[in-house]
Formats: C-alpha cells, sequence, structure tokens
C-alpha cells in the first residue's frame, strides 16, 4: 500500500470560473513560501454567451463544462478539503445560473460557489498581499470579463474593497460588437467605464495610496504588448495606452490588428479592456500601473489554507460573523447558548459531522437573530433576507444563502424552504437549530433541560430531563408544537419522551 504524501505535500487547487477566462492553478504552501505545481488556463468567454434576457446559453454552458471536464482530471488525489472552485460576475449575473452550477458540480466533482464582487476584491488583493508583500499603502485594481475590482490596502489587510459592473468583455460586446474599431467607439466606450467608475472617485483619490498596482487578464495582457513593442517596461501608462489604442484605429478591425505580444483570444475583448485601463488612469490621476503577479485563484488558495487552521483565528468568515453580531446588536450570550446546543444536538444526529456543516450551523445560530434589529415581528424572516444580501467577507453568495435558508427554518412552519428540505445535510443543520432555539428558549444559563436525541432512519426520538418542572412544561408545550410542524411537513417524525 503507497503512503499518503506528507500535508505540506500536498497541493492546494483553485478554479477561477471568470467571465472571459476559466483557471485552474495547482501549489504548495510551505513555511510561507507559495509554490506553483501547474496552471491552466482556457479561453471560454462565458460572459459572452449571456442572451437578452440574461440567461447563459447552452453553447456558454458547454464551452464551461467542457472546461471544467479537463480540469476535473487534474484534481484527482487532492483531498476535497483542499479544493475550491469560485465563479465571478457573469455567474452573479445570469438568471439560469443554478442550471450551469448544477451540471457544473458534477463534471469537475466539486462545489461551485458564486462569491460577491466585493468577496473577489478581498481574495485578489490577498493574492497581490502575499506575493507581492509591501508595507506601502496600495491600490489594486482588476479589470475581469464584466468587472472591475478596486481594492485598497496596506500589508495584509484590505481597508476598502469595491466591484463595479464593467469589464472587457461587456464593454467589448457593447461598443466594438463586429470587431471594428473607430474614434467614436472609444470615446462612447469611455465614456460608458466613465459613468460605472465616477461613484469611486473620493473613494480611491490618489493620496490614500502610494503605489498602484494592476492583477490579472486585461492588466497582464496589455503589460505584455507594452514590453513586447518596447513601448514600456511592461508598466502601464496614459501615453502608452493611447500608443495601443491609435494602433487599434489605424489596423480599423480586431482581425488586422498586429500588436506584438497579443494573444489571439485577447482580440475580441481589446477594445473594452483598453478603454476601461485608460478611463481608470485619467479619471484616478494614476501616473503608472504596475502589472503584479498575485490574482483571484491564488488569493483563494491563501484563504482556504487559513480555513483549515483554526487554531489562529484568520478565518475571515469567523470575523465577519463577530462584526455582524455588533452592527445588528445581537445578544451574544443568547446567541452562543443557542449555538452550543444546537452543536450538541448535531452531534447527536451526525456521528462525523464535516468542520464546514459544524461550522455553518453555528455561523447560523450566532445571527439567527439579526432581524430583530428590523423587527421582533417574523424576526426569522427579516434574518433570512439579511443573510442572503449581506456582504460578509469570506463567504459565498452560496453559503450565505444557506445561513439565510436556516435562518429562515428556525421556527414556524416549514412548508416556507420548499424544495430546501430534500438537501439531507440543510435537514439535519435545521433540526439541530430549531430544537435549541426551544430548549434555549427562556433566554438564561443552565434555564433548559439537558436533551438527548437520537434517530432511526426518518423518525427521531427526543428526551429531556429538566431541572424545574415549570421550565419543563413550557418547554414540552413548544416541543409538541415542533413535533406537529414536523409530521404536517412529511419529511420527518419528531417523537418525544
Amino acid at each position: 500500500m503507497s503512503k499518503r504524501p506528507a500535508n505540506s505535500l500536498l497541493p492546494w487547487a483553485s478554479i477561477d470560473i471568470g467571465s472571459n477566462s476559466f483557471r485552474l492553478e495547482l501549489a504548495r504552501l510551505s513555511g510561507g513560501r507559495y509554490q506553483r505545481v501547474s496552471y491552466i488556463k482556457e479561453s471560454v468567454r462565458l460572459g459572452a454567451g449571456l442572451d437578452a434576457q440574461g440567461n447563459l446559453t447552452e453553447a456558454a454552458m458547454q464551452r464551461g463544462l467542457a472546461c471544467l471536464q479537463g480540469f476535473s482530471a487534474h484534481l484527482e488525489g487532492i483531498p476535497p478539503e483542499r479544493v475550491r472552485a469560485v465563479a465571478t460576475q457573469t455567474l452573479r449575473e445570469a438568471l439560469n445560473r443554478n442550471e450551469f452550477l448544477a451540471r457544473g458540480q458534477v463534471v469537475l466533482g466539486h462545489p461551485i460557489e458564486v462569491i460577491s464582487g466585493r468577496e473577489e476584491a478581498r481574495l485578489i488583493y490577498a493574492g497581490v498581499a502575499r506575493l507581492q508583500p509591501s508595507e506601502q499603502p496600495r491600490l489594486v485594481i482588476d479589470i475581469g470579463g464584466r468587472s472591475t475590482e478596486m481594492i485598497l490596502g496596506h500589508g495584509l489587510k484590505p481597508a476598502l474593497t469595491e466591484s463595479f459592473g464593467v469589464g472587457s468583455v461587456s464593454l467589448s460586446l457593447r461598443f466594438f460588437p463586429d470587431g471594428r474599431f473607430t474614434p467614436e467607439a472609444f470615446r462612447a466606450a469611455q465614456i460608458a467605464a466613465g459613468a460605472e467608475l465616477e461613484e469611486a472617485l473620493t473613494l480611491f483619490r490618489p493620496e490614500r495610496w502610494q503605489e498602484a498596482l494592476g492583477s490579472s487578464g486585461t492588466v497582464g495582457a496589455v503589460a505584455q504588448v507594452l514590453a513586447a513593442s518596447g513601448r514600456t517596461d511592461g508598466r502601464i501608462t496614459p501615453a502608452a495606452l493611447r500608443w495601443c489604442m491609435e494602433q487599434c484605429l489605424a489596423a480599423g478591425h480586431q482581425d488586422k490588428l498586429q500588436l506584438p505580444g497579443l494573444k489571439d483570444d485577447r482580440r475580441a475583448v481589446v477594445g473594452g479592456g483598453l478603454c476601461i485601463l485608460y478611463t481608470l488612469l485619467t479619471q484616478f490621476d494614476i501616473p503608472e500601473l504596475l502589472p503584479t503577479k498575485g490574482a483571484l485563484r491564488q488569493g483563494v488558495i491563501f484563504d482556504l489554507a487559513e480555513r483549515l487552521q483554526p487554531s489562529d483565528g484568520r478565518d475571515a468568515r469567523a470575523a465577519s460573523v463577530a462584526e455582524l453580531q455588533t452592527r445588528f446588536d445581537v445578544d451574544t450570550d443568547q446567541a452562543e447558548r443557542v449555538a452550543a446546543q444546537a452543536e450538541q444536538l448535531y452531534r447527536q444526529l451526525v456521528a462525523k459531522p464535516s468542520r464546514e456543516r459544524l461550522s455553518e450551523l453555528r455561523w447560523a445560530a450566532a445571527l439567527h437573530e439579526v432581524g430583530m434589529q428590523v423587527s421582533h415581528h417574523d424576526h426569522h424572516r427579516h434574518s433570512a433576507y439579511l443573510l442572503a444580501h449581506v456582504d460578509a467577507p469570506g463567504f459565498s453568495t452560496n453559503q450565505l444563502q444557506r445561513l439565510s435558508q436556516l435562518a429562515l427554518g428556525q421556527r414556524g412552519g416549514l412548508r416556507k424552504l420548499g424544495a430546501q428540505l430534500a438537501d439531507p445535510a440543510l435537514l439535519e443543520q435545521l433540526v439541530a437549530l430549531r430544537l435549541a432555539v426551544i430548549l434555549c428558549h427562556a433566554r438564561r444559563a443552565g434555564a433548559g433541560p439537558a436533551p438527548r436525541l437520537t434517530r432511526d432512519g426518518q423518525k427521531l426520538l427526543l428526551s429531556c430531563e429538566g431541572t424545574g418542572s415549570a421550565d419543563l412544561a413550557r418547554t414540552r408545550y413548544l416541543l409538541r408544537e415542533e413535533a406537529e410542524a414536523w409530521a404536517r411537513s412529511g419529511v420527518l417524525e419528531l417523537q418525544l419522551s
């Protein structure tokens, strides 16, 4: 039998499902050093496959699925907890994204998480800050296919993260749809980009940073052109961008464009990318933009590694939960009582719970009452809405949606959860959370009974021993109502002993 490699030798894997390109990166982390094992980039142009109704076309989905199928072969032998796939703006926008995610997860063999624009920006900065460390205040810019991220940061910490809905693919499709370059199209594209970015002028003003860095696709492609043509050493300046646009106008069409270092897969999006870059440099008074090594895919790997080191407290999600508790004035003592009780019940239901599912349950318990800041009436519905729509660093939109469903289902009827009840993992978390909320209803330490929960298929048996008859009588009343709610759902049967 072959020995499993030591943890330090096992690679980490990140899959960046972008609007223009899909990227797979395998790397090892050892002693703070990042060592790339392999890197694959495929031009998929998923963002160009959104139709007029906002749905991904079947052709675009097939391109994406074929790429993910190819990536899956490179992930064999890597433990699932060391693999993370994230999707960005196109799948944030696509109305039929769930169809693509379901199919994509099957061919990839791993979950795919859709991340918010601000979370994308945070992860971009994580990659840049660790691969190109500096103590100077810096501005980091990443121009993707359908969005542009801007980040202010110092050292390893991002101070401000923003995402704007303009990218090289979307702008090129709108203003250079037939591949023709005209002065009018360049002017119109720059005005459109400027209008999208204008609200950030004060936030990212020059006095707030000392160096400007550009990450990933568009910046890297333009930097290569400038270096290959001898215009600069790779740094991007307004004058160099004007030269690039002059070359586009002289060619007249993307097919005739002969820019040194320009790869064929960039031709269709170069017009939009140049317009966004030029708008950024001129509107934000950026004298030069330096290409940087770090990008989203490396940030995903660094962040994933930190998640698996719970003792050092660097999981960004834990900090987000604490910040949300403060923002919404959560009763943290009650939240901790519910979390502890829910974990105890969950461990009785699930013999070997995964760390991620257990963490989700505790986070849901920690935040189940955030909606009380809106109204005590139906606070679970307000909690669900807030968790589904809040920006929370570290969380994907998928995971926030899961916390939202748990918050919605913490009390009351179960029909409102619909098809979500068919998810066995969510169902187990939900049972533990609902029972914990009931058992801790007195909102004081030591007031609740000690529960014992056993399971036989779809039948649950809950037995409790109370310390006070009055407390126990009130709890039994609530538990009988809970048993009736599950009976009406037809999903589980809850029996009380």
